[in-house]
This record gives C-alpha cells, structure tokens and sequence, in this order.
C-alpha cells in the first residue's frame, strides 16, 4: 500500500517562492510507485489549502513561473480547505507522514514542526528545538561556540536598540565587527533582507532594511574566504556529503545569485585536499548534532586557507533538483528521487524512535 504523503509548502515568510519552486521539484521527482503525495499550500495570508491544485493556485498568486508537476500525474484530492491558521480539521488522520518545505519562519522554525507534533504525524527534517536553533542566527552561533565550533565575529542588535540609540550602536558595530560587515535578520534565510555594508554611513539603510523582515538582527564580520556547503543527512546516525564550493558571478552571494540561472557556479566536489574534506564533512556532521538535527540539513562554511568558520545550519534547505542541497547528495552516489524516500523514511523512523 502506498504512504500517503502530505507536501506543505508557501507560507507567510520573505521565502514563499522558494518554497514553491522546491514543492514543485519534489512533486515531479517523487517515487509515486511507494508514495501517494498530497499537495497542501500555505497563502501568504496563512490559510490552508488543500484540494484541488494549490500549487498552481499559489504560484499564480505570487507570479512564479513553475515547472508544475502535471506530466507526473495528479496529487491525492482531498476536499478543498481553507483552515485560518491551524492544520485542517480532519487532515492528520488522512496522512501517514508530511513533507514540510517551507523556508524562513512560519515552517523552518519550529512552529509548524510544533503543529505535526500535537497532530502526531511523522514529518520529514528536524524537530521544534533544532528548527527554531537552525532559524535564528544568533542563537545557533552561541549554541555552535559552545560546542567549539568556529563563527565569524558578530552583534546582535535589537531593532528597537537601533531606532532609540543608532549612534551608541554604530560605535559597537565599528568596536566589535568593523567595516565592511553583513547586516542580517537573525530570523530569515536565502539572503532575503541582507546588506553588504562598506562603511558606517551604509549602516542606516542596512539595518531598516533587516528591521523590516525582523526585531533581532545579525551584525556580521564580512570575511575574505572561499564559500564551502555540506549536505547532511539522518538521525542519530548522520552522513555528510562530498562538499561543494559555491562561486557566485556577483560580489557576494545574494538572493538573485542564488536564484538566477547562470549568476552562480557550485563546483563539486569542492577543490580541496583529502584532509581539508575530511574535515569539513566531520564538521558538518558535529555542527549538525549540536543543534540535534535530525532529517537533513545543509551546513555552510566560509575557508580562509587554514580553517573552516561555520556560516550557518539550514535546516530546511533550498530542495529543487538543482539546489545545493540534492545536488551535493546526487555527487554523493543518492540520486533525487532516492534522496526523497530516504528523507521519508527516516521521519518515520525517527517518529517510531519517539513513539518507543
């Protein structure tokens, strides 16, 4: 008998493209011999829909050209739902395990990895903890240091902090960060809301633009050094990938970089020495069992030559075929389609472990 497999994607955050680009990757490559998938769509608004084609119906809300899904066939209908905010009455128990793939809050966070707990459904990715730790840069940089593991100097800042004393800040950013620097929400990924800032006259339109997406921000040393990501995958028991270099054509890698055809190269495996990917892939998997990871996770490093500085955890990575994230897995011997039903097995291997 096949699982039927819930497919959550959209959402409420800066993301929601992303999100649906990589839902349409795994509805096209899912193994549907073994899998009955489910599409279920989060409005920018927070509903829930379900039923029909919510999909296409959010992509052409946001105006996002997709590769959908028909040539593989339809998704399992259900009726059409539009839930307020909450998993739709009756749902959990028409689904025996959920794939989230929705980035930034709202679905990386633990928030919605905190609604399949209550609905007791195995979920595909981390759990409530290691999702929220994995989302917010500056709580997963303390926990990362306290497990010796290297991070590139930073400061929190309070948005309020800046709006009330934005020269007292300036003076702590110079003093502990210096020029130039990355202004970032602590609380958002794919470089949505990130500045590269020069020199302190830069700062004020940086940290508006952070502010606007959230209430705590990262202040980060820029640092000249080569891009290095790991994919990691299982439970108590994870694997790192072979790792890749990311060469962005632009001057560093932002949001139109990472997702405009032919602005960035991800070379892989990584040109690096069998000691230096030795290492990387051991502290891929030593960052991911810090924050307690399970699932999967794509750990970035910056290289100066000599060590390797973790840039962050994502815990729900960019996942088309042509992400990062399934690629590294593909170089690695684990072709996408497997990589998807090894992802659904492991959510509900780790569901029976917490059952036990």
């Amino acid at each position: 008998m096949k699982l039927r497999v819930g497919i959550i994607f959209g959402g409420r955050s800066g993301e929601h493209e992303v999100s649906l680009a990589s839902a349409a990757s795994v509805l096209q490559a899912i193994d549907r011999t073994r899998f009955e998938p489910v599409a279920i769509g989060i409005a920018k608004d927070g509903r829930w829909l379900v039923g029909g084609d919510p999909l296409r119906a959010l992509a052409q809300s946001a105006n996002v050209a997709l590769a959908l899904p028909e040539a593989a066939g339809p998704t399992a209908a259900l009726a059409q739902v539009e839930a307020p905010g909450g998993l739709p009455t009756g749902l959990a128990s028409k689904l025996d395990a959920v794939f989230p793939l929705i980035h930034g809050p709202f679905g990386e966070d633990g928030t919605l990895q905190g609604l399949l707990e209550l609905a007791d459904l195995p979920y595909v990715g981390a759990g409530v903890m290691a999702s929220a730790v994995g989302m917010d840069k500056a709580v997963q940089k303390a926990v990362l240091r306290a497990h010796g593991i290297s991070v590139a100097d930073h400061l929190v800042v309070l948005r309020s902090q800046w709006e009330q004393e934005p020269e007292a800040v300036k003076a702590r950013v110079m003093a502990a960060v210096g020029f130039p620097c990355f202004v970032k929400p602590a609380n958002l990924g794919s470089s949505v809301g990130v500045s590269k800032v020069k020199s302190p006259d830069e700062l004020p339109e940086a940290m508006a633009l952070a502010g606007g997406y959230d209430r705590k921000l990262l202040v980060e040393r820029a640092l000249s050094a080569r891009e290095i990501e790991v994919s990691v995958l299982g439970n108590d028991a994870p694997e790192a990938s072979v790792p890749g270099e990311v060469m962005p054509e632009k001057e560093w890698y932002d949001y139109e970089a990472k997702y405009t055809p032919g602005l960035t190269r991800l070379v892989i495996p990584a040109p690096l020495s069998a000691a230096e990917t030795d290492a990387v892939r051991a502290l891929a998997v030593k960052a991911y069992r810090a924050i307690d990871c399970a699932g999967m996770a794509r750990v970035d490093f910056f290289f100066d030559g000599e060590r390797f500085i973790l840039n962050e955890v994502n815990t729900i990575p960019g996942f088309t075929a042509t992400s990062a994230y399934p690629r590294l897995w593909e170089a690695s011997g684990l072709p996408y389609p497997a990589l998807i039903s090894r992802l659904i097995e492991l959510a509900l291997e780790r569901h029976s472990e917490k059952r036990r």
